[in-house]
């Protein structure tokens, strides 16, 4: 781990076999497997079928243990155990899919999706603002700023997209290397839909249509002082707009408030980091005085705004090998986040509330 290289998105396609974080197969995991989960086969996760009020009694009920489906909010305790046990019964025999990415929508949405929304709705509150600038179908690129020394951020924003977005759509977000490299954390980053920070997989993802998650600042936005917060660090030579400009996606820049200051970190221990391979390994006024309890981050109130798309359809064939187009694109969607920064914070009355 301690020579990895940690580019979160380099200018050229790199192979994922160079990284040592391939694909697992692509396959159904036993024999009447689910449909696997893509934004292009209609936006994002089907809704639960409500009951209807004044149905006929021969109108057959949804069927609540169908996979994806999650027992309306109403429903009667008698349902969700049913469709909790069918289920785990789907788990157990191996009868549901994932994609050559190792994504499973069935787990994301039913598990990892209801673990998030605690921290998401309660602990953080977070507010979204222009979701209706994200594509309700077809491929996207949103590029957000990245910070809060670990990537909670990057989990708040899938969560935010899954749970306000109408069509209810997955962010497939693009991750360095080191998250494919921990173990746990690597199968959890599958499982979610997340992938490696590379050209090449970027653009299998918009071109089938998915939303892709990317935070060119990476570990120097992640790990940078508290004193520094909120300044957008360099977002590289503009290899995420020339793949969007290949797929043919618009761009949406996003700006996120309130992760720097889970955190604060007021030091970085380098020789640790070294000696563990990491990034960073930082100091903050909890962590590591405090122990596992240190480790807690901060309640702050969170703001997620998504800014209007760019387009990347009108320009030539060839514009995506123009190095001077691809630095004003990236200095436009980077301005454009770190302006929409500064508003958010002008408006926030307080770090918490």
């Amino acid at each position: 781990m301690a020579d990895a290289k940690v580019i979160p998105f380099g200018d050229e396609p790199r192979s994922r076999r160079s990284s040592g974080a391939a694909r697992p197969p692509v396959g159904k995991r036993g024999t009447g497997g689910r449909k696997s989960g893509s934004a292009a086969a209609g936006g994002g996760a089907l809704a639960p079928v409500p009951e209807q009020r004044g149905a006929s009694p021969e109108a057959p009920e949804a069927d609540p243990t169908a996979p994806g489906e999650t027992p309306a909010p109403g429903g009667s305790w008698e349902r969700r155990i049913a469709g909790g046990l069918a289920f785990l019964r789907r788990r157990v025999t191996g009868d549901y899919e994932i994609d050559e990415f190792g994504y499973d929508e069935e787990l994301t949405d039913q598990v990892l999706m209801s673990m998030l929304r605690p921290l998401y709705e309660k602990y953080f509150r977070v507010e979204v603002k222009g979701i209706e600038n994200v594509p309700a179908d077809g491929g996207a690129l949103i590029v957000a700023n990245h910070s809060g020394t670990l990537p909670l951020d990057g989990l708040m924003l899938q969560a935010a997209v899954h749970d306000e977005h109408p069509a209810g759509r997955h962010l497939r977000l693009l991750a360095a290397d080191l998250v494919f490299m921990l173990p746990v954390v690597n199968e959890l980053a599958r499982k979610a839909g997340h992938t490696l920070a590379c050209a090449e997989d970027a653009r299998v993802l918009l071109e089938r249509g998915e939303l892709v998650g990317v935070m060119p600042e990476g570990f120097k936005g992640i790990g940078k002082p508290f004193g520094d917060r909120y300044k957008l660090q360099r977002f590289g030579r503009g290899g995420f707009v020339s793949t969007a400009m290949r797929a043919g996606a618009p761009i949406v820049p996003c700006s996120i408030v309130g992760a720097e200051e889970i955190y604060p970190m007021i030091g970085n221990a380098k020789t640790l980091a070294r000696v563990l391979g990491f990034p960073y390994f930082p100091i903050t006024p909890t962590f590591p005085w405090l122990g596992p309890l240190g480790a807690v981050p901060l309640p702050t109130k969170w703001t997620i705004q998504f800014g209007e798309p760019i387009e990347t359809k009108g320009y030539p064939a060839d514009a995506a090998d123009d190095p001077m187009l691809m630095f004003n694109l990236t200095d436009q969607v980077r301005e454009q986040i770190q302006h929409t920064l500064y508003k958010l914070l002008v408006q926030r009355r307080s770090v918490f509330f």
